[in-house]
């Protein structure tokens, strides 16, 4: 019996080159994998912006492969040695398992969109981070964005245009929204804070603002910690100059941790202790939409984390920061990012449209109508819900089922009118190397 040939090193690597040709093959666009109704699907910007630049990954890696392929039949690749020809294709390997790492990527976010109820949620939450980032007169071009569900307390996002696992810029950005959230006026806190943080991007805020602290903080040096704080400064403040007291309620539902958590001042984290948060909001409210609730808000917090069950050295630190707070906002809403031309950082936000005597005017008119709801931008929908929770003016269970339906409508109705987003006109490209 004849005994069976052995494949050479290079035939071996020939073999394996294809095999994996084949497997790329094999990687669909999620149009073709995904199960989930229309309405919980990503709107057609998102969508074209993550499968052109995925398309993009798998067409470079395949053109690779190929160029490997004849490289290897050609008489230069024969005389090659096998290590070398064996160091070659370990390269492409590496870049085929960052091809599917960033489809995973995206798989993980989207395969929620088929969850029962709450798949059309998230789309009615894509509308509402869209709507929330492009700001009308805001001097940027707002990319797609995708939000998904998962365990723990905090929101998080992958912004847009930011590297990717494995190389590439992000396509769409990406908002983590705790499940613990949903559903609940909280919810757009979360959601409107990581807005913030790709809005900040966009704007260039934190190193803009962080210069004019740094030189403020050369004759005070209170200012050092705001300077170490600003980033998610800024993202808080882009929540509450849309959302009101809202944003301060949800604010509270987040950071209401243990007292060693909220007294704790971290020398390296950019947020800032739970204890000041807060009391930072309520400033920030008070200067932004004066009324009265804002005292008692502060109040009830002090209630509840008193500063004398703080060690001396964060008692020293928190009081102090506490009083410079007055000063620091109205800095804050003061200062004129270059990328605004002379425009003062407040006016970036529809201020005078968010103040509690309108809230408080429209939630009467509403009682509940959805039909009425709908006329108006979401994030003011979630103003005036999260104005009339802080009044007492609505339940809990009546404000989830209020919540889900509106949810569900803006969710269909980005399905339905698609011509409302375009693409934007720069697409990430995936990486090339």
């Amino acid at each position: 019996m004849p005994r069976p040939s052995t494949l050479s090193s290079h035939e071996l690597l020939r073999q394996e080159a294809l095999a994996l040709l084949d497997r790329l093959s094999r990687v669909k666009p999620f149009a073709l994998l995904m199960p989930m109704t229309p309405a919980a699907a990503p709107g057609p910007v998102t969508q074209q912006a993550i499968e052109r630049y995925l398309v993009q990954g798998r067409k470079h890696l395949r053109r690779r492969v190929e160029e490997y392929l004849r490289w290897l039949d050609s008489p230069t690749g024969r005389r090659t040695s096998a290590n070398r020809a064996h160091g070659r294709f370990v390269h492409l390997k590496l870049m085929f398992n960052r091809v599917l790492t960033q489809f995973d990527l995206f798989a993980d976010v989207l395969t929620q969109r088929s969850e029962h109820d709450h798949g059309a949620r998230l789309g009615g939450l894509d509308t509402v981070a869209a709507r929330a980032l492009a700001l009308p007169g805001a001097p940027y071009r707002p990319p797609p964005v995708l939000c998904y569900l998962d365990r723990g307390q905090g929101a998080a996002i992958r912004r847009a245009r930011t590297r990717l696992p494995g190389g590439g810029r992000n396509p769409v950005a990406i908002i983590r929204v705790p499940r613990e959230r949903m559903i609940g006026s909280g919810i757009a806190s979360s959601l409107l804070h990581e807005v913030g943080h790709q809005g900040a991007a966009l704007l260039d805020l934190v190193s803009s603002i962080r210069y004019d602290l740094n030189r403020r903080s050369r004759s005070e040096a209170i200012w050092i910690y705001w300077e170490r704080w600003i980033s998610e400064i800024i993202a808080d403040l882009w929540a509450i100059a849309q959302l009101g007291v809202g944003s301060t309620l949800g604010l509270m539902g987040v950071v209401a941790l243990p007292r060693a958590f909220v007294f704790r001042l971290g020398a390296d984290d950019p947020h800032p202790p739970p204890w000041v948060r807060v009391l930072l909001s309520c400033e920030m409210g008070r200067q932004l939409f004066p009324d009265p609730q804002w005292d008692r808000l502060e109040a009830s917090w002090h209630r509840y984390y008193p500063l004398r069950e703080a060690r001396k050295r964060e008692r020293n630190v928190f009081a102090a920061v506490h009083r410079h707070m007055p000063t620091f906002v109205r800095a804050l809403r003061s200062h004129r990012p270059a990328r605004m031309k002379g425009r003062a950082l407040e006016t970036l936000f529809p201020v005078p449209e968010r103040q509690p005597r309108l809230f408080r005017s429209l939630w009467p008119r509403w009682q509940g109508d959805v039909e009425q709801m709908i006329r108006h931008d979401p994030s003011l929908v979630f103003a005036v819900l999260g104005q009339a929770k802080a009044d007492g003016r609505i339940s809990a269970d009546a404000e989830g089922q209020l919540l889900a339906r509106l949810l569900n409508y803006w969710a269909l109705r980005s399905t339905l009118h698609p011509d409302r987003t375009r693409l934007p006109k720069e697409i990430p490209k995936a990486p090339t190397h």
